[in-house]
């Protein structure tokens, strides 16, 4: 291979390192929550910087499967979860 070819796979691999580990550095806590809307129930897990924005971020997936509209997401997303576990990262 020539040089510069090596000197670019280099500087690609430095910064796809660097992305990977701010993204991730980030990622505090770890939460997974169970919601039952409209007679079905689904879990999601998410991570973030805070338990509560992991939390509120796996209840808005989790109710995404469920849920046919914006007006379903946002009563789904009000329920209280029936199952909430987080923990720290």
């Amino acid at each position: 291979m020539r040089r510069g070819t090596l000197v670019t796979l280099a500087v690609i691999a430095t910064l796809a390192g660097f992305l990977l580990w701010f993204t991730l550095s980030s990622q505090k806590a770890q939460c997974t929550v169970c919601v039952e809307y409209g007679g079905g129930r689904n879990c999601a897990t998410a991570s973030a910087e805070t338990e509560m924005d992991a939390a509120r971020q796996a209840q808005n997936t989790a109710c995404g499967v469920l849920t046919g509209g914006m007006n379903d997401a946002i009563a789904c997303g009000n329920r209280p979860p029936v199952m909430q576990s987080c923990q720290a990262r």
